[in-house]
């Protein structure tokens, strides 16, 4: 419940200004935003490698500095190759930066930093059950981003508004964060890892070749719709579908990531005392369907009158989309936290392929000939689908994956 407040809070700021932001800026400029903010969330997780999730596992004070110091390591250096990377794009018209503002270019590799020790110190909170503090930050972060976005677009910013309020409110929240956390500081810092450094990482490898990217692919995935619409039909259309993802996000960013944090800590502690975590995972999964049915029937039913109604009649195809979507939505909501299992029962593989699977199937239902509309039930169908092999996949781990949980959990 602490982490679920903390969460409402966080995301209920920028929910309640959503409506605003929709009659002060435009669906283009919303969608070239969107197109910024997807390339900072794949890179954020690149730059942790994923073993900021080892923090849950690994609660000892020197070992977690030591993973400050890598994640401090890898974001400093993905965040200068991809400040180049982009400057270097747009000098050669490289397609992927050729549209984006030069204030996008210069400040992608800042947001990427912030937002990767964000996650890492976060973790770090989740891994010391300090769930309020955590909570607090969180709030703080996405209240400066709300409060920053609003009145730039006010004083006449136009798009660049919501990229300095964005930035605004990482470093709002990340410095929130230390303050209320104390986190450990980072072990050295230098122009390469230390034997130190070098051995957590050979200790967690399998975070870092495994999860890693399977974590790039989901994320990629979740992106990998906007960029593809946005190339084919257009920055609008890129806003319009940006504004679904707002949308269908909320209830995974309200509650299903929450429990995601009280779920792991007790799967972990299952596996290590009974060899499996079946019992809370039927607990989640029976909770997740309950809190998670009624939102997605709401927006099944009423999705266009919603949105013509809360955000400007220029949104209505938005609308229309998440009633296509509102399904996927329902069935990502239950799965996302469910998902934790196959890191703690050491059967990250099986999380690759089936990303893998997931990449392909978005190729090709957003690179098909198709229409918008005709390319987004496809993705709906495609992915739903594959959610209920997930969903199979993950119990089974649940149930029957003692012995490598706890060759994983001991190494």
């Amino acid at each position: 419940m602490t982490v679920s407040a903390g969460a409402i809070g966080a995301q209920a700021l920028p929910l309640l200004v959503a409506p605003l932001l929709t009659r002060m800026c435009t669906p283009a400029e919303m969608g070239a935003f969107s197109v910024w903010l997807g390339v900072v969330a794949i890179a954020a997780i690149g730059a942790t490698l994923r073993v900021d999730n080892a923090m849950v596992l690994d609660h000892e004070e020197r070992q977690q500095k030591v993973c400050f110091g890598v994640v401090a390591y890898s974001a400093t250096l993905l965040s200068l190759a991809i400040t180049l990377f982009a400057v270097v794009g747009r000098a050669f018209h490289f397609v992927v930066v050729r549209d984006m503002s030069w204030l996008g270019l210069l400040t992608l590799g800042i947001a990427t930093w912030l937002a990767a020790y964000t996650r890492t110190t976060l973790a770090y909170a989740a891994s010391h059950n300090l769930f309020l503090k955590a909570a607090k930050a969180k709030i703080w972060g996405a209240g400066t981003i709300a409060v920053s976005q609003v009145i730039l677009l006010g004083a006449g910013l136009g798009g660049d508004a919501l990229l300095i309020g964005q930035l605004t409110g990482l470093s709002a929240g990340l410095l929130a964060a230390w303050i209320l956390l104390s986190p450990p500081s980072p072990t050295r810092f230098g122009v390469k890892l230390d034997s130190e450094q070098r051995n957590y990482l050979i200790k967690h490898q399998a975070f870092w070749r495994f999860s890693l990217p399977s974590s790039l692919l989901n994320t990629l995935v979740s992106q990998l719709p906007l960029f593809l619409i946005g190339i084919k039909h257009g920055a609008l259309a890129a806003g319009l579908f940006a504004l679904t993802q707002r949308v269908l996000s909320a209830p995974i960013s309200l509650l299903a990531a929450s429990i995601l944090e009280v779920f792991k800590r007790q799967a972990v502690h299952d596996f290590q005392t009974l060899g499996n975590c079946r019992e809370v995972y039927r607990y989640t999964f029976k909770a997740l369907v309950l809190v998670g049915l009624g939102p997605s029937l709401i927006l099944l039913l009423f999705s266009p009158q919603l949105f013509t109604w809360i955000f400007g009649e220029a949104w209505r195809p938005a609308g229309e989309l998440v009633c296509i979507l509102a399904p996927l939505c329902f069935l990502n909501f239950v799965a996302s936290p469910l998902s934790y299992v196959f890191y703690v029962g050491g059967k990250q593989k099986i999380d690759l392929v089936w990303q893998v699977a997931l990449f392909l199937m978005t190729v090709s239902a957003f690179a098909s000939p198709l229409t918008l509309h005709q390319s987004v039930l496809a993705y709906s169908i495609g992915y739903s689908l594959l959610y209920i092999v997930y969903l199979h996949l993950s119990y089974r781990v649940a149930k029957n994956g003692a012995p490598s949980a706890m060759r994983n959990l001991s190494t």
